[in-house]
């Protein structure tokens, strides 16, 4: 069984694109995981993916992960709440000063809070200035994301919001896999 699955890719040329977000409130704060930890980024993956379809990275090893986490301009900022991971924002280098956002999302529970506006923001200004702190990579010129239909209903709402624009639209079959929730058995009947 498949689904009809609508993928739209958005960019930023220019940090002057990036409009900011209100900040959500004194007690949210967020944070780079300077230290790569497959275990802290699986476990963010899977809490902020798990019932949207996130299944691509399900099947990486430990060392793949690690792999993953520990090149060159890679970045993984999360948003806390009250000292609780809400949700997180994934940079990755591409070369030639593009970043792409890989990931981004929020716990479920943290959703509709005003967290994300502020996290998606505070990140994409951190995809700008990326090569300021990993010497060698090129400044900045682009930053682009993907994202689709199974994604959270105020998605792309946020990403044009904070000053994204449009530059692909992709419709396509992908099978239709089970939501695992943050472990297998754990989604919910939302």
């Amino acid at each position: 069984m498949s689904i009809t699955v609508t993928t739209w890719s958005l960019e930023q040329t220019s940090p002057d694109d990036l409009r900011p977000a209100a900040e959500p409130g004194a007690d949210v704060r967020i944070v780079r995981a300077e230290v790569p930890s497959p275990e802290f980024s699986r476990y963010l993956y899977t809490a902020v993916g798990g019932d949207i379809r996130w299944t691509d990275r399900l099947g990486l090893t430990y060392a793949q992960w690690d792999e993953m986490l520990r090149r060159p301009g890679v970045e993984t900022w999360v948003a806390y709440e009250k000292g609780t991971p809400a949700g997180y924002i994934e940079l990755e280098a591409q070369g030639e000063g593009v970043v792409e956002i890989v990931y981004f999302g929020l716990i479920p529970a943290f959703r509709g809070r005003r967290i994300g506006g502020h996290l998606l923001a505070y990140g994409t200004a951190r995809a700008w200035d990326l090569a300021d702190r990993w010497p060698g990579l090129a400044p900045t010129k682009r930053v682009w994301l993907h994202t689709c239909s199974e994604d959270g209903r105020h998605a792309m709402d946020n990403y044009t919001r904070r000053g994204f624009a449009l530059f692909d639209t992709k419709v396509a079959e992908e099978p239709d896999v089970a939501m695992p929730g943050p472990w297998p058995g754990a989604a919910t009947d939302a």
